[in-house]
């Protein structure tokens, strides 16, 4: 039985999850506050718990030995011996430690009490075990003293917790939680709206054109820039805008005013989302022009977008996730907007595009072709048949995307390969 409580309880208290026992501790738990004491030294109580289990062992075979010799003699040591090491194996080894490893909690906890008093009774034993251990040790260049328990998870580690913490955790907190985890390795390259999509209103333009554009616009702030993005006055809130025309003053010269008032804000293309959301917080800021090495403006960035990395689209039905870039048609096909972001299309539709390159379709299937492709051309990247729909200023504009019935041993993101090629211009791969 003493064997039994040794082996079952080392293996209950190695294996019992450190963080679980840190949250009992934490709120009180006696024999978790004890068990996470003596786990802080391993050393000590691994040596405390072989120190015991040996004694009990060797006493348990001078017994057996002893009986054998008294009522059946020497001849039958040997069996005894055998018996013995089958008994122990069973119910001392393999039964107790499997019995601990499945029930960690209730073996570590209660055992805590016990080894805290035997360390207590044995304290000589037991650091003098730890000095001839601890300095056996040292010969291999391990210095057990300025040794401190890893108790921290790196990134994949947490997203592992996480994913595996099934019913604990309800589906969309945990995409909520790995969503928070991978922020710091987004940039803001990831997830801006593209220059060519962004809406502004250029000051050149004619002024009905302006109203127009002020009386359509979905969006609550828009750039105000005069002939080109690049030449930026200023960004305009939509709440000044219908004050002034509720006075009836909103001219040219004032628009330019307002928007005056609130200088655009710019931002590196390589800034992570965590380190973007703590400006966005320091600076009291929503939006941000993203730009590159050369200062030219590449995109756009609102808080809204980085919030949407962490609680997805901020939208009640979920049928709506990507329908301004995906449309399905009858046959099951897609017709997907090239300009979409790889990660959106990967996350909304379960593909798994590359994303350590371009952002967009239309980037990947230009690098990917090394040309601009004509309309009508098909290529296959991993499990999708991509067919170009539209071309239009240089961009692909529209694809059809198929599942390939042979999806090869390469998966999604896969090399490009040629399947067929129509129209005036070639694309060769």
């Amino acid at each position: 039985m003493l064997s039994a409580f040794f082996s079952g309880t080392e293996t209950a208290l190695m294996s019992f999850n450190r963080y679980q026992l840190r949250t009992m501790a934490n709120s009180g738990h006696r024999g978790a506050i004890l068990a996470e004491r003596l786990l802080s030294r391993p050393d000590r109580l691994i040596g405390l718990i072989l120190l015991g289990n040996n004694l009990v062992n060797n006493l348990a075979a001078m017994l057996v030995t002893v009986i054998v010799l008294q009522y059946w003699g020497d001849d039958w040591v040997a069996v005894g011996a055998g018996l013995l090491t089958l008994v122990m194996l069973i119910f001392c080894e393999v039964g107790p430690k499997t019995y601990g490893a499945l029930h960690p909690r209730l073996f570590a906890v209660n055992s805590a009490y016990v080894y805290t008093a035997l360390q207590w009774f044995l304290r000589p034993a037991v650091a003098a075990v730890g000095w001839v251990t601890n300095g056996a040790l040292r010969l291999v260049g391990l210095k057990v003293d300025q040794q401190t328990q890893q108790t921290t998870l790196s990134r994949e580690e947490l997203r592992t917790v996480v994913a595996e913490a099934g019913v604990m955790i309800p589906r969309s907190h945990q995409q909520m939680l790995i969503g928070i985890i991978d922020l710091e390795r987004v940039t803001v390259n990831d997830i801006m709206i593209p220059r060519q999509d962004i809406s502004g209103i250029d000051l050149e333009d004619d002024w009905e054109r302006i109203l127009e554009q002020l009386r359509q616009t979905p969006h609550t702030r828009l750039p105000v820039y005069r002939g080109g993005i690049e030449d930026m006055v200023g960004l305009l809130h939509m709440k000044r805008v219908a004050q002034e025309l509720a006075r009836g003053a909103l001219d040219r010269d004032r628009l330019e005013e307002i928007a005056s008032q609130r200088e655009p804000y710019y931002v590196p293309e390589s800034t992570p989302l965590t380190v973007q959301l703590a400006n966005f917080q320091r600076d009291r800021r929503r939006v941000a022009f993203v730009v590159d090495e050369y200062g030219d403006v590449l995109g756009l960035v609102t808080l809204e977008d980085i919030l949407e990395e962490i609680v997805g689209e901020f939208t009640s039905d979920p049928a709506t996730l990507s329908h301004r870039d995906v449309h399905r048609e009858t046959s099951g096909a897609l017709i997907v907007n090239a300009g979409a972001s790889i990660r959106d299309l990967n996350r909304s539709l379960g593909w798994s595009l590359p994303t350590d390159g371009p952002k967009t379709l239309n980037g990947l299937l230009i690098e990917r072709l090394e040309n601009i492709p004509a309309a009508g051309t098909q290529l296959r990247i991993g499990s999708l048949s991509i067919e170009v729909l539209q071309v239009a200023d240089n961009t692909v504009r529209t694809v059809r995307v198929r599942m390939s019935r042979a999806t090869g041993a390469t998966g999604a993101a896969g090399s490009a390969e040629p399947v067929e090629r129509r129209g005036e211009r070639r694309s060769e791969p």
